[in-house]
């Protein structure tokens, strides 16, 4: 990050932007209170990272995008959102979730009077596929690890 000129990164209204700006924090490399993370702005980040100039992105995919066509020398993303882009990005560092905290993506049936019984049974069986062989490597497939 030291090396780089600048950065895209998705605003704090995204979730990868409120990781991104709780990891900053949780690194040391920017002054905060992680519980407000999200009201980091852009030139706190700039300003403490030495002058670092930062592009702000409406999204994720704005971010990967931004860096696999050059525009930013780097960015953050979920490594998910890579997929796609092996030949144009560069995975330069993974962050542990010691930085971020867990990002979980939770799957649940919901119950409602709009929902028929063949619709919750079937959600229901779609659970119980996600938790097989077959469903984990097509996961992983697309870069999305299954716990």
């Amino acid at each position: 990050m030291s090396k780089a000129k600048n950065m895209a990164l998705a605003d704090e209204t995204v979730p990868v932007g409120q990781y991104t700006r709780k990891a900053l924090i949780n690194a040391g490399l920017v002054s905060g209170d992680k519980e407000k993370a999200n009201d980091l702005k852009d030139t706190d980040i700039s300003k403490a990272l030495g002058g670092l100039e930062i592009n702000s992105c409406a999204n994720v995919g704005a971010v990967a995008a931004a860096v696999a066509e050059a525009a930013d020398e780097i960015g953050t993303v979920y490594y998910s959102d890579t997929f796609g882009y092996e030949d144009n990005l560069e995975i330069i560092e993974k962050l542990p979730n010691s930085l971020t905290g867990d990002v979980i993506y939770p799957v649940a049936p919901l119950k409602s009077d709009d929902i028929s019984d063949v619709e919750f049974n079937a959600s229901n069986e779609f659970i119980k596929f996600m938790s097989e062989e077959k469903a984990v490597k097509l996961f992983e497939k697309y870069h999305f690890s299954m716990s």
